[in-house]
Order: C-alpha cells, then sequence, then structure tokens
C-alpha cells in the first residue's frame, strides 16, 4: 500500500520539477512510511520527431510484499516503460509466470513487476486480469503516453487534473496542492452534493479543475488529449438460475479463495472483527486459512447504542483467535482537525471517527488488516432494503392507505437519539411513502433533501448552482440495471455509489492515515459478479437478510452472530451536538468567518440549531455535516 503522484507535460513552460515532486510525494508520507522514489525525464523534441513528453513519476513505499527489492518507480528491461502503483494485486504469482512465460526478465519478487510486463504484452487489456485493489500510473515512453487506472470497485484513489499542456495526478488532493501557480477554487455545485450525500461524488472533487478518476476506469494521456473509459462493465442485468445449494457452495468456495489471496503478506496480519455477519465471516476464513491464531481487533464505547466489542469478543473466543479491544472516549474536538487534514475533501460520514481509532490500535500490532465492507450492499443487508421492500407492499394497498401512512402527522412525533429507536426510524420511512420508488430510495440515502438545500441556502450561492440534479448519481447508477427487481438495482445503486464515494472513502483515508493497509475479500471482483447473479429471494427473506451467507457459512460461527440485531459503525452525534460537542459546534456554526461566505442563510442554521438542542427534531447528521465543511474550509481555503 503506498501513495503515488505524477505529472505528464507537452508544453515545456508546464514542467514539474524534481523539487515540486519531492513536495507532492512528502504529502503522502503516512500512506508510505518505508520507502521513496521518484522518476523524471525531461521534455525533449528534435525535429523531425515527435516531442518526448516530459515526465515525472513520485512513490511512497508501505513495505508489504517483496519488502526488500519492491521499490518503485519499476521499469521495464529496456526502461521504455514506468509504473507507480499503490494497491496490491493478489493473482501476480500467476501473472509472473505468464510474463516469464512470454520471455521477459523479472528482476524482483514484487506484485509491480507484473504490472509492466503484462502491459507490455496487452496494452490496457492488461487491467481484466488484474485480481486486487489499485490505483497506478504507467508511463509509456514508445507511445509518448500515460495510462492512468484504478481498481473496480473503487478501493484505491486517484485524483487528477487536466489543464493544457499537462496532466497532474495523485493518491490524494493535498498531494495536488503541492503544485505552484495553480488556483484550487471551491466548486460550488461540489457543495450541493455533499450536502446531499455527506461526500462528494465521483468524478467531482470539491475543486473546480480537480476531478476523481471513477472505479473501474482508465485515463490514456496522449498528446496533450485525455482520454477516461470504463474497462470493466459487468452485465447488473445477468440473473442466473441456479438452485440455493449450488449458490451456497460457489459462495463458500469463491469467498474463502478471496480470504486465501488476501492473506499474502511479509508482515504481521490481522482482522477487523464487529462480531456482525461479515466480519465474522471473514476472521472465520481467516483462521480457517491460517496455521497460527489471527488476530482481530475491535473498538468499543461508553454509549450503548453504539458497543460492539461484546459481540465480537464473542466471535473471538469461538474461533480462538487473540482478540484486542479497546474502550475508547472519542475525543471529538481534538481528532476532528486530524480528521479533516487526512480527508482532503469535506466528509461527514461520522464513523469515519471510529474507524480512524480501530485503525490506530490495529496498526501498533499489524501492518495489513482484513475487513467485511461490502457484504450489506452485496447480500442486502441494509435495514433500508427491507423498509424499500415494505414501501413497495405499501404502495399496492388501496387508496387512501399510502397517503395516511405518508401523511404529515407522523413527522410530528417526538424524536429520539436511540439509533435504533422505533419513532426515528418511522419518521423517516413516513416522509419519503408518498414518493416513486427511486425517488423515496434517494430521499432515505441524502442528508439534506432538495427543499432542506433550498431553504438552506442564500439566493447569490444559488445562482451560481449548475442546472443538474445531484440526485442524478443515483438516478444514473439506476439506469445500470434496468432489468433487474427494484431492490437488486437499489443494491447495484450503493455498489456503484456510496460504497466507492463513502465506505471505502473512509476505510482507506482513516487506515492509511496510520499506514495500515486494509484489504476487502468481500470486493474481489468475482465475488462481486457471483453475488450480483443471484436472485433476491437468496438474500432477502420476509424477517431476514443475507439469507444466503447464514446458509453457507452457518457452521463456521455461534448462532447468535446471525440472528442478532444490526448495528451500524457510528458515534452518538445528536447526543455529541446537545453535549460535549455543543459549545465548539455553536462557536464554529455561528462564527463571523462562517457567515461571510454567503452559502447559507443564518436564520435557517439557527433554525436547525435550535430544533434540535430543543428535541424537537434530530438534525445531529445535517449539523454534523454543516460542522465537517467549515471546518474544513478553515482548514483547506482560508489556510492554504
Amino acid at each position: 500500500m503506498c501513495g503515488i503522484a505524477g505529472a505528464v507535460w507537452t508544453d515545456p513552460d508546464r514542467a514539474i520539477s524534481t523539487e515540486t515532486l519531492g513536495r507532492m510525494t512528502d504529502a503522502l508520507s503516512h500512506r508510505g512510511p518505508d520507502d521513496r522514489g521518484a522518476y523524471t525525464s525531461d521534455f525533449r523534441h528534435e525535429a523531425p520527431y515527435p516531442a518526448m513528453p516530459g515526465v515525472a513519476l513520485g512513490h511512497r513505499r508501505l513495505a508489504i510484499i517483496d519488502v526488500a527489492g519492491g521499490q518503485q518507480p519499476l521499469a521495464n528491461e529496456d526502461e521504455s516503460v514506468w509504473v507507480v502503483f499503490n494497491g496490491e494485486i493478489y493473482n501476480y504469482p500467476e501473472l509472473r509466470q505468464r510474463v516469464e512465460g512470454s520471455g521477459h526478465r523479472l528482476r524482483t519478487a514484487s506484485d509491480t513487476e507484473t504490472l509492466v510486463h503484462l502491459y507490455e504484452d496487452e496494452g490496457i487489456g492488461f487491467l481484466s486480469h488484474l485480481i486486487g485493489m489499485f490505483a497506478l500510473a504507467i508511463w509509456d515512453a514508445r507511445k509518448r503516453r500515460l495510462v492512468l487506472a484504478r481498481d473496480r470497485l473503487g478501493q484505491k484513489p486517484l485524483f487528477y487534473r487536466h489543464e493544457p499542456g499537462r496532466l497532474t495526478f495523485a493518491s490524494e488532493l493535498k498531494s495536488l496542492r503541492e503544485i505552484p501557480g495553480l488556483p484550487w477554487e471551491v466548486d460550488p455545485g461540489a457543495i450541493d452534493e455533499f450536502l446531499a450525500y455527506q461526500y462528494v461524488p465521483h468524478p467531482q472533487t470539491i475543486y473546480r479543475g480537480a476531478k476523481k478518476l471513477a472505479p473501474g476506469h482508465c485515463a490514456i494521456y496522449h498528446e496533450g488529449e485525455l482520454r477516461v473509459q470504463r474497462y470493466w462493465t459487468p452485465d447488473w442485468n445477468r440473473e442466473i438460475p441456479r438452485s440455493q445449494g449450488e449458490y451456497v457452495e460457489a459462495l463458500r468456495a469463491q469467498l474463502r479463495e478471496s480470504v486465501r489471496l488476501r492473506m499474502a503478506s511479509e508482515v504481521p496480519l490481522g482482522a477487523f472483527l464487529s462480531g456482525g455477519i461479515d466480519s465474522s465471516i471473514v476472521a472465520a476464513l481467516m483462521q480457517q486459512e491460517s496455521t497460527e491464531r489471527i488476530r482481530t481487533f475491535s473498538i468499543g464505547f461508553d454509549d450503548a447504542d453504539f458497543v460492539e466489542s461484546p459481540f465480537a469478543q464473542r466471535v473471538a473466543d469461538h474461533l480462538g483467535a487473540e482478540h484486542v479491544s479497546m474502550r475508547v472516549r472519542p475525543q471529538a474536538a481534538e481528532v476532528l482537525p486530524r480528521l479533516v487534514w487526512h480527508f482532503d475533501e469535506p466528509f461527514a460520514d461520522s464513523s469515519a471517527l471510529p474507524t480512524y481509532y480501530l485503525a490506530q490500535l490495529s496498526r501498533d500490532r499489524v501492518t495489513v488488516a482484513l475487513s467485511g465492507d461490502g457484504g450489506d450492499e452485496l447480500f442486502a443487508g441494509y435495514d433500508r432494503y427491507r423498509a424499500a421492500r415494505l414501501a413497495g407492499w405499501a404502495d399496492r394497498l388501496p387508496w387512501p392507505a399510502p397517503q395516511l401512512l405518508s401523511a404529515s402527522w407522523w413527522r410530528r412525533l417526538p424524536t429520539s437519539d436511540r439509533q435504533r429507536s422505533v419513532a426515528r426510524r418511522w419518521k423517516r420511512f413516513s416522509e419519503a411513502l408518498a414518493m416513486p420508488p427511486q425517488r423515496r430510495y434517494a430521499e432515505w440515502v441524502t442528508i439534506f433533501n432538495e427543499s432542506r438545500r433550498a431553504a438552506l441556502y442564500q439566493e447569490e450561492f444559488v445562482a451560481q448552482l449548475p442546472d443538474s440534479d445531484p440526485l442524478e448519481f443515483l438516478y444514473a447508477a439506476y439506469r445500470q440495471s434496468p432489468g433487474r427487481d427494484f431492490l437488486t438495482s437499489t443494491s447495484i445503486v450503493d455498489l456503484l455509489t456510496y460504497l466507492p464515494g463513502d465506505l471505502l472513502t473512509k476505510i482507506d483515508i482513516a487506515t492509511m492515515a496510520h499506514g495500515l493497509e486494509c484489504r476487502q475479500p468481500f470486493l474481489d471482483h468475482r465475488v462481486v459478479e457471483l453475488a450480483m447473479q443471484m436472485p433476491l429471494r437468496l438474500k432477502l427473506r420476509r424477517r431476514s437478510s443475507k439469507d444466503i451467507l447464514r446458509r453457507a457459512f452457518a457452521d463456521m460461527l455461534p448462532h447468535e452472530v446471525f440472528t442478532r440485531k444490526k448495528m451500524g459503525f457510528g458515534v452518538p452525534i445528536a447526543r455529541w451536538l446537545r453535549g460535549e460537542l455543543r459549545e465548539m459546534a455553536h462557536d464554529t456554526l455561528f462564527s463571523s468567518r462562517a457567515a461571510e461566505r454567503g452559502y447559507f442563510r443564518p436564520e435557517s442554521v439557527q433554525s436547525l440549531w435550535d430544533e434540535h438542542q430543543s428535541g424537537t427534531f434530530d438534525h445531529g447528521y445535517r449539523l454534523w455535516s454543516l460542522l465537517i465543511l467549515e471546518l474544513w474550509m478553515q482548514r483547506w481555503i482560508d489556510t492554504p
């Protein structure tokens, strides 16, 4: 796991100096504390030959595979092709045999070197052979082009900026900000999207002119032009009729293989363990593959609604794992500035905070940790999927039942801070019940819906917004699977939007802040494709979700793993904003600097605050989003 940065330029006036490249890679030192490397080549033009672009490739290394010999940038035999790479290619031993069989001579035992030679042999098509997580850049001097690529699900980040005469790229935006002379203007449309989703959706970033390479995409820069294209295009409409037993056997075999591949490491390795279904299955498979006791990690809180550590301990005891658990009292006011620095963009998923602490705990003992991310999207694990099914049943009730169920008086029920209170969940359900299914789901997953954003914004800010609808990000994903039932299509939407935009961003940044590599066996693209071929009936039953996982792995884990209620990995934001964070949040949200930005109506922010403090309405996540945005502005805009 590493950090990469670099540039290619066709205009000699846009050259990146070695000093600038050094600052770009130094900004990523937390991602790669073990080593650094660079390759540079100046712009050259000798008539009548075509100009050779200038190139700069930088790398920071977290040594996992071939610790002694895997330094980057790395080149082929004649140094005409160079690569910098962030991630892990789990099938590299097979790929190594493939490229050696075609005559290449490998100097290292690293997965990185296979990329260079596989690209030489197959061009862009080499990406289809990779099993792993990655963000990479390949400089091909023969063709005078740079190739960028990001893994299929978006586990590793890659940002870029294309301007006349130059393309720059990096693992994090803070690295690109080390390039002198560039304007870094906040995009009002990105603020609008952030307040809708609590993250800025790809391919946009918070800045004008900077982009995220979307998951499953590559970009080719040649002669000053940039072409972005998808290289992974699974058929999301494909449902394969197989028996439940056949799918159980296929899933057991594929997920076991995925875990086995992700246990390859020359450094200490462990697992995040919440005691929920997904992380417990990963830990169980790890223990079966290991000849020693595996190491597992969890954290707990004092708040009963957010305590999972006893469940994790029960699973660890069952498996015989060496379990480490820590009860933490998050110092939110202290850690928030560090999170804002690491995340680069406004990012308001509050579970980033416990994930940060979990990564810190784990890194004291291991360098690699496996997690259960992706199981909810693949196997219909979220409560909102059951809510969507219930809403579908309500849609079929005769008039006026749907209208009564969605009537506004339900919304006046007293609010509750409890994470899973019936009143809290019913209010959110009923608010969107009268809407069409896709819009209803969008209403559930957005933080500020359209009407709340409209009430929040000042007229001058509204005038700066683009005509596009932030919800088009979701609707475009729905169009990927028109042939599936609504719930399967919705899980695919989450796989393409929420997973890379929120969950994988969170886990990447929170772990790499501590130099910890996180691997996700559920996100092997073969597991993903298998899961998405399954009929919904194998995943979601009347009273349970993830049914196929329960049947496939019931013999490996305690029964209560599959029967206890699902808990989110969050923190008590609503209570904090009325308690320990109240003063800091108030001073930040109502500061003169926040008002001077001209984004929000002060009376609208005041209304949110007053309703929350009085307990009239739980605006915890909305106020948290506004707080994170203002803290981000103070760190990255006011103090460039």
